[in-house]
């Protein structure tokens, strides 16, 4: 529930006490004297669905977009005709929970800092999670999404769309741009830094980094963050519930992979800057679109009728452009999806064929480890060697198991994505196998 008070020339009296008499509205009406001819103020309680229909009736009088308005939370009204407006305009499935649009309008502004306050935050999100990256550790990381300011831009340029607020929409743009690169910059100034001054172990092996790993190889359900993000800072914002945990699972989406793009570039590995790259576009269109939706479900549009149509084509060019952008890079998402799954059932199958092996041919062996090493791991996964460490006794000569194991497992990975009068993409191969002993105690 909220109080909005406005005030209006003195000669708009009647104009404006009819309209909350016929909406059965309790107000409170007195003279501001200090104008000349002497203004009139008017408060009074509305449920929070019922603000933008009667500002549009009121509005309708004459009173101009601009006229001082005020609108506040209210703790409680106590109110037989409260009760009744509550009654009447809860009834409405989409907006009965949401804010009224200069609310909305006013929210989304608030949520975006200056721009020099956008960028220190963001640097400083950006290089704390580059240190969590590199130290491989996740409360760094999460730590480094709480300072990190872009639920605003992201969910302030989508209100700007669905309300015909180009100066706010080419800001919240703006923002996100700029915001990308010189978080990229950052990224890769720190890691350089950290790389040159050995702040980091020599010989550091960043693709073995399981910070990094999650980051390289983005997959479908890498899209769930970023849909939820953006529905539910869309939903929270129209909602007037609190963004501060939706800013960061938006962060979450954004940050680390920005720190990730820094580190492939400072390290000299191009292609795990390009796949990290790819995860950042496709979480940022897909919290744009997704908040978009979330506005447009709710019924958000401009005031004026003229600037509905408008607002309405913007738009759906802007929802056609995104999902054009996700579409296509998609397509990286799908080729990964696919090939962690083609490698986890190879995985599989290499491990059960040499468990059953060793434990039908040799008894007196104990099978300790099952491990898959690959070559480059972008885009796709090429298994480059089986090691298989077993347990054996000190006084029993090794057998030749690594032989057996090329000759008997199955340890043939097949080709993948044949293209139609090319040929597979992925050749087939046999993968080599690789046997450690490790002595058992007596």
């Amino acid at each position: 529930m909220r109080i909005v008070e406005i005030m209006f020339p003195a000669k708009k009296r009647d104009a404006i006490v009819e309209v909350l008499e016929d909406e059965n509205i309790d107000y409170v009406l007195v003279e501001e004297a200090s104008h000349r001819p002497p203004d009139m103020i008017i408060s009074f309680p509305l449920p929070t669905p019922a603000i933008e229909p009667v500002l549009d009736r009121l509005r309708s009088t004459g009173l101009k977009e601009d006229t001082y308005t005020v609108v506040v939370k209210a703790e409680t009204v106590v109110s037989h005709q409260f009760e009744e407006l509550e009654e009447r305009y809860g009834h409405r499935r989409r907006t009965r929970d949401r804010i009224g649009r200069d609310e909305l309008l006013a929210r989304a502004r608030e949520m975006m800092p200056a721009f020099s306050t956008y960028i220190l935050l963001l640097v400083l999100s950006t290089v704390v999670a580059t240190a969590g990256l590199l130290v491989n550790s996740p409360a760094v990381v999460v730590g480094s999404m709480v300072i990190a300011p872009l639920l605003g831009p992201a969910i302030g340029s989508s209100v700007a769309s669905v309300l015909d607020e180009s100066e706010l929409f080419r800001r919240g743009v703006k923002y996100q741009a700029v915001g990308l690169i010189v978080a990229v910059i950052a990224a890769v100034i720190f890691a350089s830094i950290a790389q040159a001054t050995s702040l980091l172990p020599p010989g550091i092996d960043i693709l073995g980094i399981d910070e990094i790993q999650g980051r390289i190889r983005p997959d479908f359900l890498s899209l769930v963050v970023a849909l939820g993000a953006g529905i539910a800072g869309a939903w929270s914002l129209a909602t007037g519930a609190s963004t501060v945990v939706v800013g960061v699972m938006i962060a979450a989406a954004l940050v680390p992979p920005l720190a990730v793009i820094g580190i492939g570039i400072a390290f000299g590995l191009p292609r795990i800057a390009l796949s990290a790259s790819v995860l950042v576009l496709v979480n940022i269109f897909t919290i744009n679109l997704t908040a978009l939706g979330v506005l447009w479900y709710q019924g958000y549009q401009p005031e004026e009728w003229f600037q509905i149509e408008s607002a309405t084509r913007a738009t759906k060019q802007r929802v056609i452009y995104l999902v054009i952008g996700i579409v296509i890079l998609s397509s990286f998402l799908t080729v990964v999806t696919y090939d962690s799954y083609r490698t986890a059932m190879f995985e599989t199958q290499a491990t059960e064929d040499v468990s059953a092996l060793i434990d039908t041919s040799y008894e007196d062996l104990d099978l300790i480890d099952v491990e898959v090493q690959y070559t480059d791991p972008l885009p796709f996964q090429q298994p480059e060697r089986i090691i298989v460490t077993v347990g054996i006794s000190p006084d029993t000569d090794p057998p030749p198991l690594a032989q057996t194991l090329e000759e008997q497992a199955n340890v043939y990975i097949p080709p993948a994505f044949d293209l139609p009068g090319m040929g597979p993409v992925v050749e087939g191969k046999q993968v080599d196998v690789e046997v450690e002993y490790v002595q058992r105690q007596s």
